[in-house]
């Protein structure tokens, strides 16, 4: 069935398809290369793509030393922009193209934009290299001063805005707003790009040449990367390549696309070929970081004093342009290149290990008192105690662990908690709640006292709570400070017995680490004879372990599951995590998990994920879960995280102490965000 809902397009969620060319280069060859602009820009267009970027002086060529001198060259030059921007009127794309123009008696390195047919504005280069191989100042006058306002220019007998206070924003699409700087720009210590950010371009440009060298693609790259960070933008780079004049350099054809500091896309190096490097950016979420960032506002406040910038209008249009075009992690809090998920989990880790280390030697103790119930949690905050006990030099017989079997407790689970216990060197016990749980809801008249079979949520919280009752007596007993276990997922889901129960602990080493990323850490751990070793097939075995409470006695020979009720994990932890760490919409969340979940086969998948988690979702199954995480996240479980222990951030965008990253109301309700998701989400029919 056809996808027309406004939903299924990337642009109805913020998104800004962006394209940077790599043109083969014909020396000194306008026409020539105004051929290949014209191809790339239909070949964008047929993409959806919204904006293209060329490489500096892609018209003429970079490499053409004293040619730039000559009259018929750049009367060429001027020809063949022209002949670009028609091109650009069918395609309905915004063209950024290099080409030298003559201004008065001054030549300038300049970067032409161009939409609809028509040269929107010409913004000059502004410093120019001479040093080393490079002899701008030979040809060019920097540009970097000439105000648009100011100066007068035409081009094909049309007044034309030229000058280096120029920005571009589309009028029907919010968001679409970007600077141009061009090569040496961003070599420099202050770029043409920061101010050009902070005045409200979201998605800056750079028409590079930039010859190659050893190690120069790299230096590059992270150039990009800090500006795109530093300016909370997108930056599109794109270098000249093949064809460019090997008289004394060489040429890589380098194009990458930051997001933010990420690498969002990047292209095939020394190509001989035309090429397009294709992403969709995201400026609503750019928007959406600058509003949260403050200090962003306060330097654009202080920095612009002085510094005006003309936005030149046009319109975006619409276009049909399928699926995302973008690298969507499934885990955002567990990455999918296995030298950053090793990196992850090593800092992941040794942040939970010190936060404990630290507490115990504030706090002046040399115990801690742990339940430990066979499941992921309670496993991982075993070893972070363990490790911090090695590194504090503290013998881990003074880790007291229990193991404390209710009513539903497996075979299989507690024979695991054993096991680990055993294997780490810890000193294991067992409390045994059932005759106090009896006792109690004796006490009550409950049901289930008079033998019936009603295992309702008191049933389920006695349990919880004498668990947790039992750990802080004992810590009593023995000097020692309880360890909570309770993790970032469930605290976002409100899945813990308030109070007297799994909620609460002295210090919770888990509290800043989201359930997906559990995972990943307990098999890292296991591969490192440190800390767990020694346990390793016990903990490969609890990674096989159904999630569950285990507060229910089976049913029909199946065990409560965690995930049957509050949904997923891995769609909860994408859900908290696009709506914590940068406030989405529920639609544009929804959307997102989507593109990511729909097709299993498609798009990496972290190292180490057994084949049967390989699963994906529909929007249906996405649409449910995600409505009830709302209900669940923003009005009923606020008041249990306004109560929560202290525990250390780990991951960005993932604390939710009243005391960091989340402030809310604990009588809030979620109908504005319940109203958005069913605005703007289809149903099956509606597709």
């Amino acid at each position: 069935m056809a996808q027309t809902h406004p939903f299924f397009s990337p642009a109805s969620h913020g998104f800004v398809r962006v394209a940077a060319a790599t043109p083969v280069v014909h020396i000194a060859d306008p026409k020539a290369n105004a051929a290949e602009h014209v191809a790339l820009i239909e070949q964008a267009a047929a993409r959806g793509c919204d904006l293209i970027v060329f490489p500096e002086l892609s018209l003429s060529g970079y490499a053409i030393d004293d040619l730039l001198m000559q009259d018929a060259l750049l009367d060429a030059a001027e020809a063949a922009l022209l002949r670009v921007a028609e091109a650009t009127a069918e395609a309905g794309v915004v063209a950024v193209v290099g080409v030298p123009l003559r201004l008065g008696e001054a030549l300038y390195n300049t970067a032409a934009v161009m939409q609809g047919g028509i040269i929107l504005g010409v913004v000059p280069k502004t410093y120019l290299p001479n040093y080393r191989e490079y002899y701008e100042k030979r040809w060019f006058q920097p540009g970097g001063d000439l105000l648009a306002d100011l100066e007068s220019f035409e081009l094909g007998g049309e007044a034309v805005p030229f000058g280096g206070d120029l920005l571009f924003e589309a009028e029907d699409r919010p968001g679409f707003v970007f600077g141009v700087e061009i090569c040496e720009d961003y070599w420099a210590p202050m770029p043409p790009s920061i101010r050009q950010s902070l005045a409200g371009a979201r998605i800056l440009l750079n028409l590079s040449a930039s010859n190659v060298l050893v190690g120069k693609s790299r230096n590059r790259a992270m150039l990009c990367s800090a500006q795109s960070a530093r300016t909370m933008s997108a930056y599109v780079f794109s270098a000249s390549g093949w064809g460019e004049s090997t008289t004394d350099l060489a040429w890589d054809g380098q194009s990458t696309i930051h997001e933010l500091g990420a690498l969002l896309a990047d292209n095939e190096r020394f190509s001989m070929e035309n090429h397009l490097t294709v992403v969709d950016v995201d400026v609503a979420m750019l928007g959406a970081e600058r509003r949260r960032t403050g200090t962003f506002g306060d330097c654009a406040r202080r920095e612009l004093e002085g510094h005006e910038y003309q936005t030149v209008m046009f319109e975006a249009g619409e276009r049909d342009q399928g699926a995302l075009i973008r690298p969507l992690d499934r885990f955002p809090f567990v990455p999918d290149d296995p030298e950053r998920l090793d990196q992850d989990c090593y800092e992941a880790f040794n942040i939970q290990v010190q936060g404990l280390m630290r507490r115990l030697e504030a706090a002046g103790l040399e115990k801690v008192v742990i339940g430990v119930s066979g499941g992921l949690d309670s496993t991982q905050a075993l070893l972070v105690a363990c490790r911090a006990f090695d590194r504090l030099e503290l013998p881990r017989s003074n880790i007291l662990a229990y193991t404390m079997p209710g009513f539903a407790t497996s075979d299989g689970t507690k024979s695991n908690a054993w096991a680990l216990m055993t294997a780490l060197g810890v000193s294991a016990a067992e409390v045994d709640i059932r005759p106090t749980a009896e006792l109690m809801l004796k006490e009550m008249d409950h049901p289930f006292s008079r033998g019936e079979a009603v295992h309702d949520i008191t049933f389920e919280n006695v349990q919880a709570g004498l668990r947790t009752d039992y750990l802080f007596r004992l810590a009593n007993q023995n000097g020692g400070l309880v360890i909570g276990t309770g993790d970032l997922s469930e605290l976002a889901l409100g899945w813990a017995t308030y109070g007297v129960g799994d909620q609460m602990s002295h210090y919770n080493v888990n509290s800043g680490v989201a359930k997906t990323l559990i995972r990943h850490l307990i098999r890292w751990v296991a591969e490192r004879e440190d800390v767990g070793g020694q346990a390793a097939p016990t903990l490969q075995a609890i990674l096989k372990t159904e999630i569950t409470p285990e507060l229910v006695p089976p049913r029909d020979g199946k065990v409560q599951s965690t995930e049957a009720t509050v949904g997923p994990y891995p769609l909860n932890d994408f859900f908290l995590f696009h709506i914590t760490r940068f406030g989405m919409a529920p639609s544009k969340v929804a959307y997102l998990a989507y593109e990511a979940w729909k097709d299993r086969t498609k798009g990496e998948w972290p190292l180490g994920t057994p084949e049967d988690e390989k699963v994906e979702y529909d929007l249906a199954t996405i649409r449910h879960w995600l409505r009830k995480f709302l209900i669940r996240f923003f009005q009923t479980s606020q008041f249990k995280r306004s109560a929560m222990p202290n525990g250390p951030k780990v991951v960005t965008g993932g604390s939710l102490s009243p005391r960091g990253d989340w402030r809310a109301p604990s009588d809030a309700t979620a109908q504005v965000w319940l109203d958005e998701l069913d605005a703007n989400v289809p149903d099956g029919g509606q597709i």
